[in-house]
């Protein structure tokens, strides 16, 4: 068995469990929200391409309304805020602009930005949307995960909900044909403890060749 010292990721990952029940007094502002996504945005992506986008709800009566298309869930309108992860499957329309900010931030040659952004629109638009929402449903997780242990890192708790009306979300939210709904996350000062869970070891999932 290891005795290595674990970093703080690592205690993170183990102690960030799902929480149901929130403190409905405690308040997130927009700059702590906005500090959040700016870290778990460091996510990697497909040609960095970043396809994930986000709506934040922390109006009560939203939430509320928010909570009958997530089926109850108490946490939709307890937590002081729901981020809804949302896809976009027209992503590569932004290559031109994600890379000239590697240009000016004097990490990428204006040449090598230039060809990665034709690469990326000549790949992405000769694939069928299907495609692209596969590849944007795939970053969204990636996402999603590093926003999870960033609140841990903060004190804050959180849960993953995948069970809710994306149809009913989408319509109330006027999304463009481009976005669509993937998860929503509660994020907030959790009030009890969470429910205990085990994992499978690596010998149930793992093969070496």
């Amino acid at each position: 068995m290891s005795t290595t010292t674990k970093s703080a990721v690592i205690e993170n990952m183990y102690a960030r469990k799902s929480i149901r029940k929130y403190d409905t007094e405690y308040k997130l502002t927009k700059e702590e929200i906005s500090d959040l996504l700016t870290d778990a945005m460091t996510a990697p992506s497909s040609s960095n391409q970043q396809p994930w986008r986000f709506i934040v709800i922390t109006d009560e009566e939203k939430k509320k309304e928010l909570r009958t298309m997530a089926f109850n869930q108490e946490q939709v309108e307890t937590a002081p805020a729901i981020i809804a992860v949302l896809g976009d499957t027209d992503f590569h329309k932004n290559a031109r602009k994600i890379h000239q900010l590697s240009v000016d931030a004097g990490v990428m040659d204006p040449e090598v930005a230039e060809k990665l952004t034709e690469n990326a629109e000549t790949l992405y638009s000769g694939i069928p949307v299907a495609t692209r929402h596969s590849v944007a449903m795939y970053d969204a997780g990636l996402v999603s995960m590093q926003l999870l242990l960033a609140a841990k890192d903060r004190g804050l708790d959180t849960v993953v909900m995948g069970g809710f009306n994306k149809d009913e979300f989408a319509k109330s939210y006027n999304l463009p044909e481009n976005e669509f709904p993937i998860v929503l996350i509660a994020i907030g000062k959790g009030t009890g403890p969470a429910r205990g869970t085990s994992r499978l070891s690596v010998e149930d999932v793992v093969r070496f060749v």
